[in-house]
């Protein structure tokens, strides 16, 4: 590739009016042309190494923060459940309470009744 460009840049010199040109200003084209080729290359391999290494650092941070959360999540769902497991456990604790007081409400009744009717008697 560095060839073929060098050989276009001599074609279109030796076809311009540049040939009459000194010999410093061809050296200073020449040398411009040639470190811009050279700078385009290690733009094209160099900056892509450290693009990678950007991405790959941002991917695995992304990585991480999404298994944090992911932990997070997965920690609130445990303590929603455990919680909420806590609530379900009380509401039957009450609801056998409350049964257990109903019970006792009509063997009160009951006893009252037969108080009343014994002296009624």
């Amino acid at each position: 590739m560095n060839r073929s460009l060098l050989a276009l840049f001599f074609c279109a010199l030796s076809l311009s009016p540049l040939h009459l040109a000194q010999a410093d200003n061809l050296d200073n084209i020449l040398d411009n042309t040639v470190n811009s080729i050279s700078q385009a290359i290690n733009d094209a391999y160099t900056p892509a190494d450290e693009r990678y290494d950007d991405e790959d650092r941002r991917r695995n941070d992304e990585d991480r923060r999404d298994e944090e959360d992911y932990r997070r999540s997965d920690e609130a769902r445990r303590q929603y459940e455990d919680r909420r497991r806590q609530l379900e456990d009380r509401r039957r604790q009450l609801d056998d309470r409350q049964r257990q007081l109903d019970d006792d409400r009509r063997q009160l009744e009951r006893e009252e009744r037969r108080l009343e009717e014994e002296y009624d008697r």
